[in-house]
């Protein structure tokens, strides 16, 4: 069994879509797969009660208790490996995770970001494009690297920035798109590892 341990700080939207998918999709008889664990952050994570209401695994390592990136960082991949996990998803994960972090999960670790990469990698995305008078906006799936948002782009998704856009109603036009472009991306990957 191929186990994917997707990690949250807050609503869960994308882990949501990720889980729909594997079920409506049949992974686990397809692709030999399931969603093993949600690990967050942060403990008022709504994400990790959807998680716990569908029978995953759930595991908070709240940042605020270490004294250090590396600490966190060790703590979280010491709760990551007990699930062997094929793949490690971030999906709303608001953290920097350490260089040392991302090469012991190298190749197994994917990112959703709200930009299409490598346009406006980091935060504020939405009000960025809106700036630069961008006419498209998107998302993009991409492997984790040790630079912010700049790994390998493995799916995008574009968005028309429409007349009187904001920042919310440009976020919320994108997030539909994530929810579609993840779960393709990693069944995808799935596949290609059977």
């Amino acid at each position: 069994m191929k186990n994917i341990v997707i990690l949250i700080s807050g609503g869960g939207s994308n882990m949501a879509a990720i889980v729909r998918a594997a079920r409506r999709d049949g992974w686990n008889e397809r692709l030999g797969t399931r969603v093993a664990a949600v690990i967050s952050n942060r403990a008022d994570a709504g994400g990790l009660t959807l998680a716990r209401e569908r029978g995953i695994a759930t595991v908070v390592v709240d940042h605020k208790a270490f004294g250090s990136r590396e600490a966190f960082d060790n703590a979280l991949k010491a709760e990551i490996d007990a699930f062997e996990p094929t793949l490690v998803v971030l999906a709303g994960f608001m953290r920097i995770l350490t260089p040392a972090f991302v090469a012991h999960f190298e190749g197994r670790l994917l990112n959703i970001h709200p930009s299409l990469l490598p346009a406006f990698p980091g935060l504020h995305t939405h009000q960025r494009a809106l700036d630069a008078g961008c006419q498209v906006a998107g998302a993009t799936v991409h492997r984790v690297t040790p630079d912010l948002d700049h790994g390998p782009i493995l799916a995008q998704a574009a968005v028309p920035v429409l007349p009187g856009d904001s920042a919310e109603s440009l976020a919320a036009r994108v997030l539909t798109q994530e929810h579609r472009i993840y779960p393709q991306a990693i069944a995808r990957l799935l596949a290609s590892h059977s």
